[in-house]
C-alpha cells in the first residue's frame, strides 16, 4: 500500500517525459496532446506540468515552461530577453512598422472586423498593412460579415499569440477609456 502511495506522489519519470515532449515539439502542445502522446492521465500530466513550472522557477535556469497559444512550450525567461534578442530575436526585416503594429492592435482588440472597419478606425487605407500582416501569419480571414457584399472578417492567429507570448486574446493588456473609444467602430476618432 505504501509503495503505491509513494509511486503516486513521485512523478519524476512522468515529469521528465512531459519535459522532453515540450523540448521536442515545435509548436506549443496542450494538455490533451500530452495525454495523447504519453498515455498518462490528465491529472498526472497537470501535476507534471506544475512540477516543471516549480523546477524551472529559480534563477539558475534560462528557460521556463509557459502557456502560449493554448498550449505549453519552453521559452527563455523574460529577464534574459535583452541579452538574447540580437542573436535569437526576429531579424530586422521581420519587425513591424508602426502602421502595421497599429493595424494589428486594432484587429486584436476589435476582432473580427472588416478592412473597411479597420480603415474607419485608423483613418487611412489598410490594404497594404493587412497584406503584410497576413504574409507574416499574424492575422487571417476568419469569415465573412453578413452584410451586402459579404466582406472578409479578419482576426489574429496562433502565431500572433506565440509571438506576443499570450495564451489567449483575453490576456491582452486592458485599454484605458480613451483607447477604448478609439478602437470602437463608432468612436470619435
Amino acid at each position: 500500500m505504501k509503495a503505491e502511495v509513494d509511486k503516486a506522489m513521485d512523478l519524476t519519470e512522468e515529469a521528465a517525459i512531459v519535459e522532453a515532449i515540450l523540448l521536442l515539439e515545435v509548436e506549443p502542445v496542450d494538455e490533451a496532446g500530452i495525454v495523447k502522446i504519453t498515455g498518462l492521465s490528465r491529472d498526472v500530466v497537470n501535476e507534471s506540468l506544475e512540477s516543471l513550472v516549480s523546477r524551472y522557477d529559480g534563477k539558475e535556469h534560462g528557460i521556463e515552461p509557459v502557456r502560449i497559444a493554448g498550449g505549453w512550450a519552453f521559452a527563455p525567461k523574460e529577464r534574459l530577453w535583452n541579452v538574447l534578442k540580437d542573436r535569437y530575436g526576429k531579424q530586422r526585416e521581420d519587425r513591424l512598422s508602426r502602421a502595421a503594429l497599429e493595424t494589428l492592435s486594432i484587429i486584436a482588440y476589435s476582432q473580427p472586423l472588416t478592412r473597411t472597419e479597420i480603415e474607419s478606425i485608423r483613418g487611412v487605407g489598410a490594404d497594404g498593412m493587412i497584406r503584410a500582416l497576413k504574409d507574416k501569419k499574424l492575422i487571417k480571414e476568419v469569415g465573412r460579415k453578413d452584410t451586402p457584399g459579404r466582406p472578409v472578417l479578419y482576426g489574429t492567429t496562433k502565431e500572433f499569440l506565440k509571438i506576443f507570448r499570450l495564451e489567449s486574446i483575453a490576456e491582452l493588456p486592458k485599454l484605458d477609456e480613451l483607447d477604448e473609444k478609439r478602437f470602437a467602430l463608432d468612436g470619435p476618432f
